[in-house]
């Protein structure tokens, strides 16, 4: 039952958001004079199609039967007045609002293309923002802040950094590396950690332990780099739709500034 409910449901969805080529004449089926047409079922089908199904003959056999079975169902629950029912009168509105907001943007965004000249424009905008600094550090975790410093100590005195780390860390995920905790952001850690990490230099370990609430580390900073840049290639999909969340979010505003809301 759960599966037949949710076949209703895609099929329901599929064909609101249907593109108006699908807009044909051509039944897919009738039931009590009552028309399914075609675009209907292309629609359902593409959405099958989109979750990794193939186009087949019987994938749409599957689907105009769905679609038959949910006519039927809709039909009966007119008969018995289902869908004046408060609840259901509210819930069928609602999909149909969310459905004229949907083809709504479908059709804005056919009238107002977003150009590669456009998100290259952006990508040069934000490349600055990309080119974040990534750090290759080292810690030492324990629970106390006095063995922290008599750790400190020990590296001072010439101990080894990477010994201490396998014999004295609560870290598992990096004890046995020596305390390698691999190429990062600094935003990746949480802010203590981050921050104590940024002010030193190649080479260098915190000479004072640093508290966070895994406990006290004591950090050396190895190397840093300044992390890849993806290709426009690369970076285009997602390009693409921050301009396109930033131009429903304008055009939403502006939509609103003209409307009278009360």
């Amino acid at each position: 039952m759960k599966r037949f409910l949710a076949m209703l449901a895609i099929s329901l969805a599929a064909a609101t958001g249907a593109n108006v080529a699908f807009a044909q004449n051509k039944p897919a089926a009738k039931v009590n004079g009552v028309t399914i047409p075609q675009y209907r079922l292309d629609a359902a089908v593409q959405s099958g199609v989109a979750q990794g199904q193939a186009d087949t003959p019987q994938l749409r056999q599957s689907v105009r039967e769905a679609l038959i079975n949910q006519e039927v169902i809709a039909q009966e629950a007119v008969r018995q007045g289902i869908d004046k029912q408060p609840g259901v009168a509210a819930s069928l509105e609602l999909f149909r609002v969310r459905a004229l907001a949907q083809a709504y943007f479908q059709d804005y965004f056919k009238k107002n293309p977003i150009s590669d000249e456009a998100l290259k424009k952006e990508f040069e905008r934000i490349k600055p923002q990309m080119a974040t600094k990534e750090y290759r550090a080292r810690h030492i975790l324990v629970n106390g802040e006095d063995e922290a410093k008599d750790i400190i100590k020990q590296i001072d005195a010439g101990g080894s950094f990477e010994k201490l780390a396998a014999e004295k860390s609560k870290d598992p995920g990096s004890k046995a590396r020596g305390g390698d905790l691999d190429w990062s952001p600094a935003s990746r850690y949480v802010k203590p950690f981050g921050d104590a990490l940024v002010r030193l230099k190649k080479g260098e370990m915190t000479k004072t332990p640093v508290q966070t609430d895994f406990g006290w580390h004591v950090i050396r900073l190895d190397d840093e780099r300044i992390a890849k840049l993806p290709t426009f290639e690369e970076a285009k999909p997602t390009l693409e739709r921050e301009l396109q969340n930033q131009m429903v979010r304008k055009e939403i505003a502006d939509l609103r500034a003209k409307a009278k809301i009360e």
